[in-house]
């Protein structure tokens, strides 16, 4: 005998729990507990060995044959989802309001459009006019892109299937779809995911690479359950602040190609431009007199990317509280090179305010940026400029130890090529590369001592 169980959705996090409560135990949201229909629990139990179809296994070095790609003609989103869409697939891309999700995938859906594939775009935040108006201002009102404005997923997948299926589908947002099966608002945990499922099912038995807009939270992760960065082959995140120029696409998670690689794009009146060396947008005009900045290389997936870290430290009267304010880097980080400079170089930042930022809006989570941090903050402190024409990298560890880092030859071509002359590396790394002259050091003490001309 079958009986309903009932069940409470975090509809932050998408978790389950028997009973409602006030807060979340997964998030720690509060009020985000909502009753949804639960499945159908059976008395009895099932024997799964009987009644199943029977699969076909097959070995590992079984013929396999590579996904064909059809690129969008922006070169940078393409290097993102790693050679182009794949037939049959489903890409999640989120983003901050704003950002320029929208105006992206319109770009790219008329590229397509005019190269012969057939392309459909959905919008259920805007009306088909107001999507006209923006291609218009983008320059791309004759493309011959397929436009409906509509929330109901049923009516989607059958006007969809009622000829040729398209190349290519844009759904904005998977937010403001709902499906009729699922007694719940829009946007709700069972929507998100009912929805979802739906249009991706459309996408593997018709060939159409479809690509889904997602909402963020305040804490820059997709909204939704969590189970829709599953379902999909392709998770890509729009990174940017509204009030700067330019945007990185970086893909989180890619079933078809390496993940951590990015596009950046650069937003002007025409729309998204594409930034073919980001190693120069985030590098400002460098003075040899400029205390408290330094280079650094780093990497995103196979690109180089050369960003400028800034440093400035302020002396408080004694008995004051000292201020850390980090931008682009984690604040923990930053506290203990902080400390390693105390404990094994002999510096001392107790009464000074440090305030630490990487140019451009860029953030950094390679760990090899450690010894590029340390150098700018004693250049800040001792108030003596680093060779302008120098990079740093490594990673320190808490004995003050400088270890060496991945794809050190990459990120010295790319520091070449834009100029730089020399380099300060960990002591694994000896000799010349690409021209370049190579400071090696073993400690972090060694080039303390050599900046300060300490014997």
């Amino acid at each position: 005998m079958a009986k309903l169980k009932k069940k409470y959705v975090c509809q932050q996090c998408g978790a389950s729990s028997p009973r409602w409560q006030g807060q979340c135990d997964d998030c720690g949201g509060w009020n985000t507990l909502a009753e949804e229909a639960g499945e159908t629990v059976f008395a009895a139990k099932h024997d799964l060995h009987k009644g199943g179809r029977a699969l076909n296994l097959s070995g590992l070095n079984s013929d396999i044959a590579l996904p064909e790609r059809e690129t969008t003609g922006i070169a940078e989103f393409d290097r993102a989802l790693g050679g182009g869409l794949v037939a049959g697939s489903a890409t999640l891309i989120g983003g901050d309001p704003g950002i320029g999700k929208s105006t992206l995938l319109l770009q790219a859906a008329a590229m397509m459009a005019r190269r012969g594939l057939s392309v459909a775009y959905i919008s259920g935040e805007e009306a088909s006019d107001q999507v006209r108006l923006r291609a218009r201002r983008l320059g791309l009102g004759d493309a011959p892109v397929q436009l409906a404005s509509a929330t109901s997923v049923r009516d989607i997948l059958t006007t969809l299937g009622e000829g040729r299926p398209p190349d290519f589908l844009i759904i904005d947002s998977i937010q403001t779809m709902h499906s009729d099966l699922i007694e719940s608002a829009p946007g709700t945990v069972s929507q998100v995911r009912a929805s979802a499922q739906e249009l991706i099912r459309f996408a593997k038995e018709q060939g159409t690479a479809v690509v889904l807009v997602g909402h963020v939270t305040k804490d820059g992760s997709i909204a939704g359950p969590r189970v829709l960065e599953h379902m999909v082959d392709t998770v890509l995140s729009f990174e940017g602040e509204r009030s700067h120029q330019y945007r990185i696409l970086r893909a989180i998670k890619n079933r078809f190609g390496g993940t951590d690689e990015i596009g950046v794009f650069a937003m002007v009146e025409q729309g998204l431009e594409e930034v073919a060396n980001p190693s120069a947008l985030f590098l400002t005009d460098r003075d040899e007199n400029v205390t408290g900045a330094t280079v650094f290389p780093a990497l995103e997936g196979t690109r180089p990317v050369l960003v400028e870290i800034q440093a400035l430290t302020v002396r408080l009267a004694s008995g004051a509280t000292p201020r850390r304010a980090v931008v682009g880097w984690d604040s923990g980080r930053l506290a203990m090179i902080l400390a390693v400079l105390e404990a094994r170089c002999g510096l001392s930042f107790a009464n000074c305010e440090v305030y630490l930022n990487v140019a451009g809006g860029y953030r950094i989570s390679d760990p090899a940026a450690d010894l590029a941090v340390a150098a700018a903050l004693v250049s800040a402190l001792a108030e003596r400029p680093v060779p302008s024409g120098a990079v740093f990298f490594g990673e320190v560890a808490l004995s003050g130890e400088i270890r060496p880092v991945a794809h050190s030859p990459l990120r010295l071509r790319e520091a070449a090529k834009l100029g730089f002359t020399q380099a300060g590396v960990p002591a694994a790394i000896s000799g010349e590369s690409g021209g370049m002259t190579l400071n090696s050091y073993r400690t972090l003490s060694q080039y303390v001592d050599q900046m300060l001309g300490r014997g």
